[in-house]
């Protein structure tokens, strides 16, 4: 099994009931293939850096999975046929990139380092 992350990013016309059934759907389609969810991150309405089909804006969604590689290909498929999403991009991740999810969701990088007291 190999490790992905997709991004989905949703219209902003949508409510947010529809939105959430939207991000329902995919989410069943990624577990009832066999496929263990390991993180989801809803980061809300963000701007867009251009323009897509005149809208400035977008619901974004990442997930994170274990998964066979022909679930990707259903996946996709569904996404493409789907109005409500605007565009989503599919990741195999690698070792580094793992490492890299893993201390990000232990909170690793969000730790200040200690200052030191100026002493005479």
């Amino acid at each position: 099994m190999n490790q992905y992350e997709t991004v989905i990013v949703l219209t902003p016309l949508l409510s947010e009931d529809v939105a959430k059934e939207a991000l329902a759907k995919y989410k069943s389609i990624i577990t009832d293939s066999g496929a263990e969810i390991i993180a989801e991150d809803n980061w809300g309405l963000r701007k867009l850096a251009y323009p897509i089909e005149k809208k400035a804006s977008g619901f974004f969604h990442l997930t994170e999975y274990k998964a066979e590689g022909e679930l990707i290909n259903k996946l996709e498929l569904e996404l493409k046929r789907d109005e409500r999403v605007l565009r989503f991009l599919t990741v195999r991740l690698d070792r580094h990139a793992i490492a890299y999810s893993e201390k990000k969701r232990s909170g690793a990088f969000n730790k200040k380092p200690k200052k030191e007291e100026a002493g005479a």
